[in-house]
């Protein structure tokens, strides 16, 4: 395969695995990042299930807490949720850093402070890694996704208790997660309604929390179908339809990327092929576990054994 150059516009996780992979593969990769740093100001849950190890086996270093279960609150029954195999308490800035690092020493060049207006140019491919604002997707004139809005607030009582608990709400759940130093607290939902219904139910129970951050978070996979210019990652709008998480999928989709470069309409087919039976039965679970927690909860089970990364 010829090198080529390669922009990616996004230095988040998805941005920073493609510049470090594809810099492997002897392409002259730069990554432009519209913050002063990597890894600044991100809101995530910071819960990863183990095939981040897949991806990543450096990340080992960065967990903080491994999680068994989760613990589902709905109003007339709780149900817990025992996961195949350990998911895993990582500082998402950490992780940026780390594999900020590796794509650097393969070779890439990563530019601070770079808000791109434009299609980068001299470059033979464009990725478009830039979150859930995505100007590559609007450069490419495609539409945006659904949103969710994302809430995250932190209680400085230490945890290192091995199950997270959820409280379904009508679009989405508010989850607490203990990350050793701290417990972190959050919801996704509607945005019209997420922030009160949080702040409600802090009151309720006397929790003190502080430093509250917000995210959109997308949710539609938008590839395009251009052999010059892709998306990836938020960018793309590849998040799991409950939970919103989206690293391992990202990651799963980069590499898909990975494998199929320079060829993107052929990543085009692969990805879609890939994830969208997952999203469709992620949506159809979702629906009918929650029809059955809030309208028949007696039909529940007090206890479920799962494949970790279906929901999370």
């Amino acid at each position: 395969m010829e090198n080529k150059r390669i922009a990616i516009i996004g230095g988040g996780i998805n941005g920073l695995f493609l510049a470090w992979k594809l810099s492997q593969k002897g392409n002259d990769v730069t990554v432009f990042e519209r913050k002063l740093g990597i890894g600044s100001k991100i809101v995530c849950s910071g819960l990863f299930s183990q095939r981040i190890l897949e991806y990543i086996p450096q990340s080992r270093a960065l967990i903080k807490n491994r999680i068994k279960s989760a613990v589902l609150h709905f109003p007339k029954k709780t149900i817990t949720i025992n996961f195949s195999k350990d998911f895993f308490v990582i500082d998402h800035s950490s992780l940026d850093k780390l594999v900020a690092d590796l794509a650097l020493k393969e070779g890439a060049r990563i530019t601070l402070d770079q808000s791109i207006n434009t299609i980068p140019s001299g470059f033979d491919r464009v990725i478009g890694c830039d979150g859930v604002n995505s100007s590559a997707r609007k450069f490419l004139g495609l539409p945006d996704p659904c949103f969710r809005l994302g809430l995250q607030v932190f209680s400085r009582k230490e945890s290192l208790a091995d199950f997270v608990e959820t409280w379904p709400t009508k679009k989405g759940f508010i989850w607490k997660i203990p990350q050793g130093d701290k417990v972190e607290y959050g919801i996704i939902d509607d945005p019209g309604s997420a922030r009160k219904t949080l702040e409600d139910f802090l009151g309720k129970n006397n929790i003190k929390t502080d430093g509250l951050e917000a995210k959109l978070i997308p949710q539609g996979l938008i590839i395009p179908v251009n052999e010059k210019m892709t998306l990836c990652g938020d960018a793309a709008g590849l998040t799991k339809p409950w939970s919103g998480g989206g690293v391992v999928w990202g990651l799963r989709a980069a590499e898909i990327l990975v494998e199929s470069y320079p060829d993107f309409l052929a990543y085009r087919r692969k990805v879609r092929r890939f994830f969208l039976p997952k999203i469709f039965m992620s949506k159809l679970t979702t629906k009918i576990g929650y029809f059955i927690g809030f309208k028949l909860p007696w039909l529940l089970p007090g206890r479920i054994k799962i494949e970790s990364d279906f929901i999370f």
